[in-house]
C-alpha cells in the first residue's frame, strides 16, 4: 500500500507558492496520496516570485499611489510615470497595458517547472490534464464572482468575461499544448495562433463592416462575443476580455511556456548569466518585430492583437532577464522580499478588495491622524496606508504559510 505524500514542489510551484518541510507545515494544509515516488526538488526560480510580486503591486495600491503623488507634487518625471499607468483607450501601448499579459505569460513560465517535470516523473498524463482543466474552469469561475458578487445580479445582467477567467482559460488550452507537445510544437502552436488570429480579423468579413474593420464597433472579436456571449459585454458591443481574444492570449502563455523550458535546469548548454543576456535580446528582437508589425495590425490591448502579443512579450522577456540576472543568478534576493510577499499571494490579494474593505480599515486607523496634521498631503499619506494594510495582510500570511492556491 503505498505511504500518503505531500504535494510535489513542483506542483506547488505552479502557483508560486514555497514549500516547506512536512514537519513545518500547518496542520490545515491538505495532504494528497501518490504512488509516485518523492523526486528531487528543482531549483526555485526566486526571480519569479518577485516579478508577479512587482507586477501585482501596481494594481494593488501602486498605480494608486503615484496617481495621488503626482495631484500633490507638480514634478515633471512623475507626471511621465503617472501617464503610464493609465490603459490606453484603443491602438497603442503603455505600462497599464502590460500587467495582466505579464502575469499570465509568468504562469507560462512556471509550466515546465511544474507539468512538464512532473510527466517526466511517470504521472499519468490524463491526472495533469483533469489538473489543468479544473484549474482553467476554478479561475472562469471565480472571474465571474469577481465581476458580480454572489447571486447579486439576473442572468442578463452578469457580465462573464474577466481578467481570472481569460488566464484560466488561456492557462488550460496552453497547458493541454505544453502536456501533448514538445519544444518544437510549442513554438509551432505559438506562431500559428499569432498568424490564425491576423488571418481571421484580416479576412473574415463582418456583417455591415466588412473584413479587416479593426474598430471596436466593427471588429470580427466584437461581433463573435456579441453573438455567442451571453449577459452583457463590458463596452456594449465589444468586451476586452471577450472569448475570441482568449485565442492569441494563449499564445501569451505559450512563449512564457518556451521561456520556461530555456530557463529550466534541463537546459545546460548555457550559463546562468548568458541566458538573462539571451532573454533581453530575444525581448529587444520581440520588441522590434511588434513595432515592424504594428502599421499592418496595431498593439492594441483590447483586441490582444497578435503584435500586441509580441510586443508585450517582448518587454516581459526584459523584466524577466533583469529579475532573473539580480536575484537568481547574482543571488541578490533580499531587496526583493517587498515584491515576494505580494507575488506568493496573488489570486488572493486579487480577490480580497471585492470582500474586504481595506479603504475603511486604513482609515480606522491612520485617518484621524491623516486629518488632524496632513491637510492636502493626506491624499498620498492614505494612498500609501491602504498599500500598506493589503501588504500586512500578505505578509502575516506569509509568515504563516497561508497561500490560496487554485
Amino acid at each position: 500500500m503505498p505511504l500518503p505524500q505531500s504535494p510535489n514542489p513542483a506542483e506547488a510551484y505552479e502557483t508560486g507558492t514555497p514549500f516547506p518541510p512536512a514537519s513545518q507545515r500547518p496542520v490545515t494544509e491538505l495532504q494528497t496520496v501518490s504512488s509516485v515516488a518523492p523526486a528531487k526538488k528543482s531549483p526555485r526560480l526566486h526571480s519569479l516570485d518577485a516579478l508577479r510580486g512587482f507586477d501585482m503591486f501596481w494594481i494593488m495600491g501602486g498605480a494608486g499611489l503615484i496617481h495621488a503623488l503626482t495631484s500633490y507634487f507638480d514634478w515633471g518625471w512623475l507626471h511621465l510615470i503617472n501617464d503610464q499607468l493609465h490603459h490606453v483607450e484603443w491602438d497603442g501601448f503603455s505600462f497599464y497595458d502590460m500587467i495582466f499579459p505579464l502575469f499570465l505569460f509568468i504562469a507560462g513560465v512556471a509550466m515546465p517547472f511544474s507539468l512538464t517535470n512532473r510527466l517526466e516523473r511517470g504521472e499519468e498524463k490524463g491526472k495533469l490534464t483533469r489538473h489543468v482543466i479544473q484549474r482553467g474552469l476554478i479561475l472562469v469561475l471565480l472571474g465571474i464572482i469577481y465581476n458580480n458578487g454572489l447571486f447579486q445580479r439576473t442572468f442578463e445582467d452578469i457580465r462573464f468575461p474577466s481578467v481570472l477567467g481569460r488566464i484560466g482559460l488561456a492557462y488550460m488550452f496552453a497547458g493541454l499544448i505544453v502536456l501533448n507537445t514538445k519544444m518544437l510544437g510549442q513554438l509551432l502552436s505559438f506562431i500559428g495562433l499569432l498568424l490564425g488570429y491576423w488571418a481571421m480579423l484580416k479576412w473574415i468579413p463582418v456583417p455591415g463592416h466588412g473584413a479587416g474593420d479593426l474598430s471596436m464597433e466593427g471588429s470580427l472579436v466584437g461581433y463573435i462575443d456579441s453573438h455567442l456571449i451571453p449577459g452583457k459585454l463590458y463596452r456594449g458591443v465589444h468586451d476586452p476580455e471577450g472569448l475570441l481574444a482568449t485565442i492569441p492570449a494563449i499564445a501569451t502563455a505559450l512563449l512564457g511556456a518556451l521561456t520556461g523550458i530555456f530557463l529550466s535546469p534541463k537546459s545546460r548548454q548555457l550559463q546562468p548569466w548568458m541566458k538573462a543576456v539571451c532573454l533581453a535580446l530575444a525581448g529587444i528582437a520581440l520588441l522590434w518585430i511588434g513595432k515592424f508589425w504594428d502599421p499592418y495590425f496595431p498593439i492594441n490591448k483590447n483586441l490582444w492583437s497578435s503584435s500586441f502579443v509580441v510586443y508585450v512579450g517582448g518587454w516581459s522577456l526584459i523584466f524577466l532577464s533583469v529579475f532573473y540576472f539580480v536575484i537568481d543568478v547574482l543571488g541578490f534576493k533580499k531587496w526583493a522580499i517587498f515584491f515576494t510577499v505580494i507575488g506568493l499571494n496573488p489570486i488572493l490579494i486579487y480577490m480580497a478588495p471585492r470582500f474586504m474593505d481595506f479603504n475603511f480599515t486604513a482609515n480606522a486607523i491612520f485617518g484621524g491622524f491623516a486629518n488632524a496634521f496632513l491637510g492636502d498631503f493626506k491624499i498620498v499619506f492614505m494612498a500609501l496606508a491602504v498599500l500598506m494594510v493589503k501588504w500586512l495582510l500578505l505578509f502575516f500570511l506569509y509568515r504563516k504559510k497561508v497561500f490560496l492556491k487554485v
